[in-house]
């Protein structure tokens, strides 16, 4: 019968020989066992038949990573990954092999065709014995434990040429061997011993044991099952690390790790990395470096093997070394007296190719401190501290009702007048619109009739009969909701060009450009792009925005997108008295909120327009942040509602530009004057204490 995925099952019972053999104490079909993969220790691992085909397959209910038929169980155990067509061929043969199955496998053709043709088909102790590689290997099946004994000086010599001290010899169980015991092809036992010209070194594996002999014609043998996914240093590799060689034999390995770096090998530096376990690497370390040997063959396999591994980012590194058989490895560089810092050149030279045009872009952004940064000029003040500045974004936002509309209307209102003119601009300081530029109003809320006596306000504030030809407004409710993004965008694009510069940008209704103020992504993007073109135009972009109904925080995504990003915001609050409302600075980029003085502005039925009703007294700093703390603590609580300490941390940063240390503070002032305490029996549980 031929080797097949069918006729394995066919002759393991559908796959039960299989986990019988290699589940040790199998317990049986359908019973609780613990997970051999990891350090399991409740049992929840189970061999089950399926219903559907009578064939058999493998689950951890504790660990669902593993769930898969005899195929996977087995590339789980050799490190195959059996969606890869050759890694399943390796595993069938495996299979065959490990269970005696008898089954005709590639190899079983091979020796048919040897037979049939034997004149065209050599076989390997038939070819020239100079045309096998110097690293050809001895393989017996039979494992015979060699006779170890400790390291003679030559022998420390002979790692120290390479940094490798005993240290790094006993960390990785490397042995000295006194004599090896081996099995021919005909069943007969040999023994080779040490000399001083000809050592012998041992990596002892679980049923195995790899012989190296560095000055001898046949380098490498074997003794034992060497199973196929032999791996050299993982088990000393550490949990997470930035990067992570792979080289081509157990000694590059060690002489790497001996100068500080992390690096395992594989059987060869032909073997077929198995794609499984640089998948979990991959999460481990940062960066995974092939660095085979400078040969023909070994820089043809690493070439080979970074392309197949190209899914995981895998890298090479070439050394420069000349390729000889005394400079070829990551050894010879080491043992011609590089150093650890030697290599991190060559690997820093390699990022820098390879990351060329990013760090090109980059260096533009690099901030040089012998030219400094022109100071953003500030566009709109409040008591001589800036609100909103070039480059930046700006906030307005308030309850329905307060009078954003007509805060917007004096903010407009400033860009019209001339260098000296004064006028009631309800507290604000607008650096007028001497130049020319664009001064761009959006308005996504108002009807067109609406917005027309708007502007009438304005233009009566402004003490003007008409705008001026850089003033435009652009009335958005009519226009459908996702066109009116790219409408604003290119229209401030046209005019940054045809008039010169963008003075300042208001959109009133920023919340209406997105789907929702709670779509996450929107939000990121939305505020991204509007810093972006601030900066870019170097203007000031000032957004309207609804606050949440707890009155603090502003609404959303969104809400919290403006409260990261923008440099200044203002709340239009209504007064204790309702007839007024008080300009409120929530967040000043350049000082304290507390250092800005709160206006109260109201409407005078004469000049039929909000003004200034003068700076709202009575409270020192220390008692408006004190009043601000409990209204924030209360907003953030509804009837017998609890929240956990961390929520609340997050309430008063989110909220105030404050860093975690200060918001804790804020909270046992809160919990000392019994305005808050914690639920009984729960511990970081609060609740607001009732009056």
């Amino acid at each position: 019968m031929a080797l097949s995925k069918e006729g394995i099952l066919s002759a393991t019972d559908g796959g039960l020989d299989i986990f019988k053999k290699y589940i040790t104490g199998f317990p049986g079909v359908g019973k609780a066992f613990l997970n051999p993969f990891y350090d399991d220790t409740k049992p929840s691992a189970y061999v089950y038949r399926q219903k559907d085909c009578g064939n058999y397959s493998f689950v951890d209910h504790g660990n669902l990573d593993y769930i898969g038929d005899c195929f996977s169980f087995i590339g789980w155990i050799f490190n195959k990954n059996t969606a890869d067509r050759e890694d399943f061929i390796d595993v069938m043969e495996i299979i065959n092999r490990e269970l005696g199955l008898g089954l005709s496998s590639n190899k079983d053709k091979v020796r048919e065709l040897t037979n049939r043709y034997p004149n065209t088909i050599k076989k390997a102790s038939e070819v020239d014995p100079l045309t096998i590689s110097e690293n050809r290997e001895e393989v017996s099946k039979r494992f015979l434990e060699p006779q170890y004994k400790a390291f003679t000086p030559d022998e420390q010599m002979y790692w120290l040429m390479y940094g490798v001290n005993m240290d790094t010899l006993k960390r990785y169980n490397v042995r000295s061997v006194k004599t090896f015991r081996g099995v021919t092809k005909d069943d007969k036992e040999y023994s080779i011993g040490s000399t001083d010209s000809e050592p012998i070194f041992a990596y002892p594996g679980q049923g195995y044991v790899k012989i190296y002999r560095p000055y001898s014609k046949d380098r490498f043998r074997y003794s034992g099952n060497l199973h196929e996914g032999y791996t050299f240093g993982i088990e000393q590799l550490p949990q997470r690390g930035d990067l992570l060689f792979i080289t081509g034999g157990e000694k590059d390995v060690l002489s790497l790790v001996a100068h500080g770096f992390n690096a395992i090998c594989f059987n060869s530096e032909t073997a077929n990395i198995p794609k499984k376990i640089i998948r979990r690497f991959s999460f481990r370390f940062k960066h995974i470096v092939l660095l085979y040997d400078m040969d023909q063959t070994g820089i043809k396999s690493m070439n080979t093997m970074r392309e197949r591994l190209k899914e995981f980012d895998v890298k090479s590194l070439a050394l420069p070394l000349s390729g000889a058989k005394d400079q070829k490895d990551i050894s010879d560089f080491f043992r011609l007296g590089n150093t650890a810092r030697d290599l991190d050149k060559i690997f820093t030279d390699m990022l820098d190719r390879l990351y060329d045009e990013t760090m090109s872009m980059l260096k533009s952004f690099e901030l040089d401190f012998l030219n400094p940064p022109k100071p953003a000029e500030p566009i709109i003040s409040i008591n001589d501290v800036p609100i909103g500045t070039e480059g930046n974004i700006m906030a307005i936002t308030g309850s329905e009702g307060s009078g954003k509309s007509n805060y917007l209307g004096a903010l407009l209102a400033g860009t019209m007048l001339d260098e000296f003119e004064e006028i009631d601009l309800l507290g604000a300081e607008v650096v007028p619109n001497l130049d020319g530029r664009a001064v761009l109003f959006y308005d996504t809320e108002q009807s067109e009739e609406q917005l027309f006596k708007n502007m009438k306000r304005i233009l009566k504030r402004a003490d003007a009969e008409t705008p001026p030809k850089w003033f435009k407004t652009y009335g958005l409710v009519g226009m459908d909701r996702k066109d009116r993004l790219t409408s604003i965008l290119q229209s401030m694009d046209k005019f940054y060009y045809e008039m010169g510069g963008i003075h300042m940008v208001i959109i009133d209704g920023i919340a209406d450009l997105m789907t929702g103020v709670n779509d996450e992504d929107s939000a990121v993007g939305l505020i991204d792009e509007l810093f972006r073109l601030a900066g870019i135009y170097k203007t000031c972009i000032v957004g309207v925005l609804h606050l949440s109904p707890s009155g603090y925080k502003l609404r959303g995504h969104l809400g919290s997108e403006v409260q990261r990003k923008a440099a200044g915001i203002i709340s239009i609050e209504k007064d204790d008295d309702p007839q007024y409302s008080v300009v409120k600075p929530l967040k000043v980029r350049e000082g304290s909120p507390l250092d800005v003085p709160q206006y109260i502005m109201g409407w005078d039925k004469e000049l039929k327009a909000h003004i200034t009703k003068g700076e709202k007294h009575g409270d020192s700093p220390s008692v408006r942040r004190q009043n601000e703390i409990i209204s924030i603590a209360k907003s953030a609580f509804t009837e017998n509602q609890s929240i956990a300490y961390k929520d609340l941390v997050k309430e008063f940063t989110d909220v105030l530009p404050v860093q975690e240390r200060t918001a804790r503070k804020y909270i046992k002032t809160l919990r000392d004057a019994k305005i808050i305490s914690t639920s009984s029996g729960e511990t970081g549980i609060y609740r607001l204490v009732e009056a």
